[in-house]
């Protein structure tokens, strides 16, 4: 009986053009990424056009990518993979790449070129930053305050440290990267310096002292959809958070929630390759379609990040489901981009560890 019905299931796999392989096993690749809206746009976007295309790969979301670099080390550590893919900024990625817990690409021959015939390398440009990192989505922090809950409206990244004038709590991202900066500006570094004075103990020193005079009035977040959820529950008057987050709290959840783009952060976000992941051929030409021009196109019909290929610009339209025009929305739109940060990947690829450990260190004390 067992042997008849194993001659039935690769008779009916051979006649549906499947393996029995296929028929009877899904490659379940697990990708990691930030959850919230981010990972819906993805998911939207990517991961079901893919799956429709390829019924045999399952792709499993995991939103640990908050924590990916620490896990990556400690997979690496032990030798035991359980990630496929991961979602990572690009001074993380740099880090990785050079600590060897991510493969390094040939960017030309594993992604797919523009339409036009333009090769990866040269449609992305200078955001390919490190031989590991496939750029996904350029991206800002800035922040965003509830109408409702303050008199007037912040217009500076210094009234975010201005108690008085706009008191209430603030959430910041629990990390030294871009508050430190922010810190700086906010007590009168130029921002063309904020990287050299950053590089000065007295400079470290003087950041950490700007945010001793909120650090009462700070609730830490950790994950990207928080600060929105915090700001909409009115835990929060401001709160850093992702531009695209924000956009999503206003466009479609219709929260009384403001946008301050002073002195937003500009940053990269996108793909590394674990050392150790189980399916790199599966893993390769998921990328090779999810990185296309029209792939990268397709998620800002979902969420306000730029696409990082150069030949995507001139196809962001409407979003998807509300109908509005995208392109104003972008962090690079010039309306939003008049006062912008540009992140320091290479800074904060040498200076993270570091910094991650004075920051910790400053939490704790009282």
């Amino acid at each position: 009986m067992k042997r008849t019905n194993s001659r039935w299931l690769a008779a009916a796999a051979a006649a549906s053009g499947l393996s029995v392989a296929a028929a009877t096993h899904a490659t379940d690749m697990v990708v990691v990424s930030w959850g919230g809206d981010y990972t819906k746009s993805q998911q939207l976007a990517y991961h079901e056009p893919y799956m429709k295309l390829h019924p045999d790969v399952k792709i499993l979301n995991d939103d640990s990518a908050s924590e990916a670099l620490a896990k990556l080390r400690a997979m690496a550590e032990a030798n035991n993979w359980s990630w496929d893919l991961v979602d990572m900024v690009a001074s993380d990625a740099i880090t990785a790449c050079d600590e060897g817990v991510v493969r390094p690409v040939d960017h030309d021959k594993l992604l797919a070129p523009a339409p036009d015939g333009t090769p990866a390398s040269k449609d992305f440009g200078d955001l390919i930053v490190s031989e590991c990192f496939i750029p996904q989505i350029v991206y800002s922090t800035t922040f965003g305050y509830r109408k409702d809950l303050l008199k007037s409206a912040p217009k500076t990244i210094k009234d975010v440290f201005d108690l008085s004038k706009f008191p209430g709590k603030r959430a910041l991202e629990k990390k030294p990267i871009n508050n430190l900066e922010w810190a700086l500006i906010a007590d009168g570094v130029s921002p063309a310096k904020v990287y050299d004075v950053l590089s000065t103990e007295e400079g470290v020193a003087r950041a950490f002292k700007k945010l001793d005079t909120i650090k009462s009035q700070v609730v830490w977040w950790t994950k990207g959809a928080q600060p929105v959820q915090l700001l909409a529950d009115g835990e929060v008057v401001m709160a850093s958070a992702y531009n695209g987050r924000l956009f999503a709290g206003i466009a479609e959840d219709k929260q009384p929630i403001g946008m301050l783009w002073d002195w937003q952060v500009f940053d990269l976000d996108g793909w590394v390759i674990p050392k150790g992941t189980r399916h790199l051929a599966e893993v390769e030409k998921y990328l090779r379609f999810a990185t296309d021009t029209q792939r990268l196109a397709d998620q800002a019909k979902y969420i306000s990040y730029g696409p990082a290929r150069k030949s995507s610009a001139p196809l962001v339209g409407k979003h998807a489901t509300l109908g509005i025009d995208m392109a104003p929305h972008m962090p690079t739109a010039p309306a939003n981009s008049k006062h912008t940060l540009l992140f320091n990947y290479e800074w904060w690829a040498d200076h993270r560890d570091e910094m991650d450990e004075r920051f910790n260190a400053w939490l704790a004390k009282s």
